[in-house]
């Protein structure tokens, strides 16, 4: 079922799309949704785009199953099916082949990359040109933080950019959102969220995590802080 997303967000996306020219005429997006408030979110406000946009694309979505207990996307396929869109759902066991190939690496960096890479060989297989992913400001801003603070570099993630293969555009059209308001409309939406369930998440507090409270500090503090932060961050999250 679509629900029409609130103006404020169509209104920031809408202007990331066109800072960032991410959508273009006849592209073919496939969304990853996950289950959880960003993506299906993101599925929303792409689906009524859909209906007002002046270019015209197709859309679809993908599913990565980590094979980790507890998480079961099975119910979504109805909800997908209601809003017309088609579903690819993959499955492989990320977890134990991490525990098995890991070197060096974190858990979340090697199931991000190896999910990553089946997302990109659907899109081939499916003749998607683009993926769209659900980050948000609050993530750009902590991955901003962690690069600098660990990482001794100034970097983000970027709002859209070519694979390294050159045959998948990568777009992020909440790149100027906040994840209070993904979270406000999936509620108000009662949207079918499928909660995280991850063991690697929950074991211990992350650095994420760590920014994340660094930067809800802050904020009580400066509520211009994340205007501020787009603003730094605009040429970093520039294909160029």
């Amino acid at each position: 079922m679509s629900h029409k997303p609130p103006k404020s967000l169509l209104r920031k996306v809408g202007r990331a799309i066109a800072d960032f020219n991410m959508i273009r005429d006849r592209d073919r997006i496939l969304l990853g949704v996950s289950g959880g408030k960003d993506s299906l979110t993101l599925l929303q406000i792409l689906k009524h785009l859909q209906s007002y946009a002046p270019v015209r694309f197709d859309l679809g979505v993908i599913t990565v199953d980590p094979e980790v207990e507890g998480f079961d996307p099975a119910s979504l396929k109805a909800y997908y099916e209601s809003m017309r869109v088609p579903y690819h759902y993959c499955s492989q066991p990320i977890m134990k082949q991490a525990v098995e190939n890991m070197d060096g690496d974190s858990f979340c960096a090697y199931c991000s990359r190896m999910k990553r890479g089946i997302m990109y060989t659907t899109c081939r297989r499916h003749g998607y040109n683009v993926l769209a992913l659900g980050q948000h400001l609050d993530d750009l801003a902590e991955s901003l933080l962690l690069s600098m603070f660990h990482g001794g570099q100034l970097r983000t993630m970027k709002a859209h950019y070519l694979n390294d293969a050159g045959d998948v555009r990568i777009i992020r059209p909440l790149v100027y959102c906040r994840e209070t308001q993904t979270g406000a409309f999936a509620r108000d939406a009662a949207l079918p969220i499928i909660a995280d369930s991850c063991p690697a998440c929950f074991s211990a507090p992350t650095r994420r995590e760590h920014m994340k409270q660094l930067l809800a500090r802050e904020e009580k503090e400066n509520r211009h802080l994340f205007a501020n932060l787009r603003h730094a961050m605009k040429t970093l999250m520039d294909q160029t």
